[in-house]
């Protein structure tokens, strides 16, 4: 230390590029506090890094001048009275600082505080608050004094809980609060520090806490530890149906179609059965229609996918959708073939009335087909299961020729409905004629184009001799 009292190290900060003057005491702090300095190199007074070979040749070669002088010299390094004598630049240290405990203003810590094993801390500004409410920030909670904090929303640490027995008794006082959040909050602690067989174990006698979990995975979708919980539980159906419900993150139809085929064989009711069954048979069906009909749309060579592209994919889409598309591209083909509407019908059990409804929205040239039935002697006639004001009602609202609508307006048996619900000029006209009122027909006669065909029909109505008017 006292050979090392004649110098003053300068150290270059490569990362800051600044210039900072240490003394030989500022180094003994820095090795006493094992404090590393990376990317700092150290300069003698010489301008040599300290610890190099010429550095240790201009040492060697200042010592050997004098013995005589030499020793003086050796004497004044171990001399502290000395030290303030010697001519050195400006240091931010001194001895007095250091040893008296404080440092010069604006200069570094003191050779106590730096000599300190323990840094300074800085509490935070709530800790500064009156004695009783430091409590607020201990861990020691009793389990119901931890549940009304966790009710009123402050923060509480629940690890302090680490005995199955404290565990199980928080949950306990949590469900007694009746508090949803707190339950789950209690369950998620329990879900993590617990291994899920004695989770499941304690669960079970505990119905309230049992259905928040089960709850909460669904909402978090965490699938393999439902699975695990159904299992255990032994509840097959819930089990098939959270197995089920899977399909809907796959996005693949092949792999979709695999994948509802495993659930076919899974501990369904019978109802559920049939449904899983159904949906693996259309989801089989729209991949086969939409494999053909997108070859059939590229070559271009039907003519309904010339006039009306297709604008969208047929694949997982709804039965009812999939019966229109049907009855929209292919509703002339063959019962055998898988598109036919009327092979959906059978296959899929779907009621008349729901065919009806489906199918009348697409076809116009063939919708007389869907109405039309033979009685045992041969003889053809017009059935609307639906009634034929709805079905008027549907042809109107998908812009079905005026043609077609004056026919089955005519069929609609209720004559006011005719009026209230139709603006056709011969159907009114001719409604206003069967009910043998002159008045509304000179009102609706205003309502006509002068001169028009339907004003010169009205005209000779009103002075037809055959017709017996009302008034």
């Amino acid at each position: 230390l006292g050979f090392l009292l004649d110098f003053e190290i300068y150290c270059i900060d490569l990362s800051l590029y600044k210039y900072h003057t240490f003394d030989c005491y500022s180094c003994v702090v820095l090795k006493l506090r094992n404090v590393s300095l990376p990317n700092l190199f150290f300069f003698s007074i010489f301008g040599e890094p300290v610890g190099s070979i010429s550095w240790s040749i201009k040492e060697t070669a200042g010592n050997s001048g004098s013995t005589h002088e030499g020793r003086e010299q050796l004497k004044s390094r171990n001399s502290f009275s000395s030290y303030a004598q010697l001519p050195k630049p400006t240091s931010t240290y001194s001895l007095i600082s250091f040893f008296r405990g404080r440092t010069r203003p604006g200069s570094f810590q003191s050779l106590s505080d730096a000599l300190s094993d323990t840094p300074a801390k800085t509490y935070a500004p709530e800790l500064g608050r009156p004695k009783g409410e430091y409590r607020d920030y201990s861990n020691d909670w009793s389990p119901s004094d931890t549940v009304r904090r966790l009710r009123k929303g402050k923060v509480c640490s629940l690890e302090r809980f680490r005995s199955l027995q404290d565990k199980l008794q928080l949950l306990e006082e949590a469900v007694s609060m009746h508090d949803g959040n707190v339950i789950t909050a209690v369950l998620i602690f329990l879900k993590r520090t617990l291994c899920k067989e004695v989770l499941f174990r304690e669960l079970e006698v505990r119905q309230v806490a049992l259905r928040h979990l089960i709850h909460f995975l669904k909402e978090i979708g965490d699938q393999k530890l439902l699975l695990d919980l159904f299992r255990f539980l032994d509840r097959t159906e819930e089990l098939a149906l959270s197995h089920y419900r899977e399909h809907l993150n796959i996005q693949d139809p092949e792999k979709r179609k695999e994948f509802l085929k495993t659930c076919i064989g899974l501990p369904f009711s019978a109802e559920d059965s049939a449904h899983i069954q159904d949906h693996y048979t259309l989801l089989e069906r729209q991949i086969i229609i939409e494999a053909n009909d997108r070859h059939l749309e590229s070559a271009g060579q039907t003519e309904v996918f010339r006039k009306h592209p297709r604008k969208a994919s047929i694949l997982n889409m709804p039965l009812v959708t999939t019966l229109f598309y049907s009855c929209f591209y292919h509703y002339t083909e063959a019962e055998g073939t898988f598109s036919s509407p009327t092979n959906l019908k059978k296959t899929f059990k779907i009621p008349h009335k729901q065919y009806i409804l489906t199918a009348l929205a697409a076809p116009w040239n063939d919708v007389d087909a869907l109405f039309t039935t033979k009685n045992w002697l041969g003889y053809t006639k017009k059935r609307a299961p639906i009634g034929f004001h709805r079905v008027v009602e549907i042809l109107h609202k998908n812009s079905a020729p005026v043609q077609i609508l004056q026919e089955y307006v005519n069929l609609v048996e209720d004559v006011d409905t005719k009026l209230n619900l139709f603006k056709c000029h011969d159907v009114i006209i001719d409604t206003c004629r069967d009910l043998k009122d002159p008045q509304q027909l000179l009102a609706y006669r205003s309502k006509v184009d002068k001169g028009s065909a339907e004003e010169e029909k009205i005209d000779a109505l009103l002075s037809s001799p055959q017709i017996r008017w009302n008034n």
